[in-house]
């Protein structure tokens, strides 16, 4: 079985239906996990600390999907 990595990263977004961060020099780069099991628990973390602020958006990113886009998951 690949590896199958994946980033939690977040940040103030210009819109909170959206996914354009307003200062890429600014966002929080939680870290690179090996499954999608544990960037969940950190992506989870880090985005009920900031559930009051609805600028503030934590994500997933698929980075094995970037990696190797012809295999399936």
């Amino acid at each position: 079985m690949s590896q199958k990595l994946h980033l939690v990263m977040g940040g103030r977004v210009k819109d909170p239906r959206g996914h354009e961060f307003e200062d890429l020099k600014a966002l929080d780069i939680v870290g690179v996990f090996p499954d999608f099991s544990s960037a969940e628990n950190a992506w989870r973390s880090k985005a009920q600390q900031t559930v009051d602020d609805a600028e503030m958006k934590y994500v997933v990113v698929h980075l094995h999907r970037l990696l190797e886009p012809d295999l399936n998951d």
